[in-house]
């Protein structure tokens, strides 16, 4: 669905042909939406991408795109350490921003970001694509009615018994990632359990980090490995619920990929699970009603649900604060921040 009936086409520039290419099909689902230019550093992967999607304004140099290319708005979907300063550049040419997560680096590049987005009147969302599926939407309805009551818990986690991603490239090296699984896999499901709770602000944390399986296995390899392979923690919210987070890339678990979102309310509570990276899932509600417990497994879910391209573009074309935004992804990257230096000092961190 697209939401608005305008027929004003955005014209859009993607800049990273990896997850890139999610974007591109994204927007093609979109027909208020035109990819109209690519950019990647690998030209080979770049014209293929050209000849595959028929767009012919093709760039290896994201600035000289953001120069030159005619377009409105930009995807970025960079190695980490490119997302907060090719933003900056995105925005300071007047374009409007859909960043892959994680938002920055740093809680501090991603504050530089929010700010360069409203001095500049440009819109900045942040992919946390994982809010756009079915089962999540439909109980985010569930919470938002009340069905639940109120969400004082959440156990939220990705993880995976062995699936380190491109072992010895930026995502193992700290300097270009700014860390491992928990700014990689537990930012969707720490976004996902915040947005389900309605956004409450992170108070304190407390965060452990762990290098067991794969700092042996990239030394075998030969691979530059600088972060954690496990990550954990508990945050305290401002409305008193507390949410435990956990993601690995290699741990001795029992499945291959667990990832969920599990919440419990004064009336009620939800487990709802994503199988792979893909959108199969599976979504269930526990409930008492009339001094009896009930399960529920929701069979009905809408079919006219927007996917991240289409709300971007419909929130450029009504002039209306994307959702997810750069602050909400600024939020995540406060808690992320503050699970690293809790980690790094064995001590808990007030968010600031």
């Amino acid at each position: 669905m697209d939401g608005t009936n305008s027929e004003r086409k955005v014209r859009v520039g993607v800049i990273g042909l990896g997850m890139g290419r999610a974007h591109i099909e994204g927007y093609k689902r979109c027909h208020n939406a035109q990819v109209v230019a690519l950019c990647d550093v690998d030209a080979g992967r770049l014209q293929d991408a050209a000849n595959r999607y028929d767009v012919r304004q093709t760039y290896t140099d994201a600035e000289e795109m953001l120069r030159n290319a005619d377009v409105d708005a930009v995807s970025i979907a960079l190695p980490n350490h490119l997302h907060s300063p090719i933003t900056l550049a995105a925005l300071n040419a007047g374009k409007h921003v859909l960043g892959e997560k994680p938002m920055a680096m740093t809680a501090a590049q991603a504050q530089e970001m929010v700010d360069a987005a409203h001095r500049l009147n440009r819109k900045l969302m942040i992919h946390f694509n994982f809010r756009f599926t079915p089962h999540a939407q439909i109980l985010k309805r569930y919470v938002d009615s009340g069905e639940l009551g109120r969400i004082y818990y959440a156990k939220t986690g990705w993880l995976r018994r062995r699936g380190i991603p491109g072992g010895g490239g930026w995502f193992t090296d700290r300097e270009r990632s700014g860390g491992g699984p928990l700014i990689d896999l537990g930012v969707h499901r720490l976004d996902l359990a915040l947005w389900l709770m309605g956004e409450p602000e992170p108070v304190w944390v407390m965060g452990s980090t762990y290098n067991e399986i794969a700092a042996r296995v990239a030394a075998e390899r030969g691979w530059v490995y600088t972060v954690e392979d496990l990550a954990c923690g508990l945050i305290k919210l401002s409305n008193g619920a507390t949410i435990f987070l956990e993601a690995s890339w290699a741990g001795n678990s029992e499945k291959a990929e667990d990832m969920y979102t599990i919440l419990l309310g004064t009336e009620g509570g939800a487990e709802q699970r994503n199988l792979g990276e893909g959108y199969e899932q599976g979504l269930r509600l526990y409930r008492q009603r009339h001094g009896a417990q009930e399960d529920i497994t929701p069979k009905a879910f809408p079919s006219d649900l927007e996917n991240p391209q289409q709300h971007f573009v419909r929130c450029i074309l009504e002039d209306k604060q994307p959702d997810p935004s750069g602050e909400d992804g600024l939020r995540v990257q406060k808690i992320l921040d503050a699970l690293y230096q809790s980690a790094a000092t064995g001590q808990p961190v007030h968010v600031a």
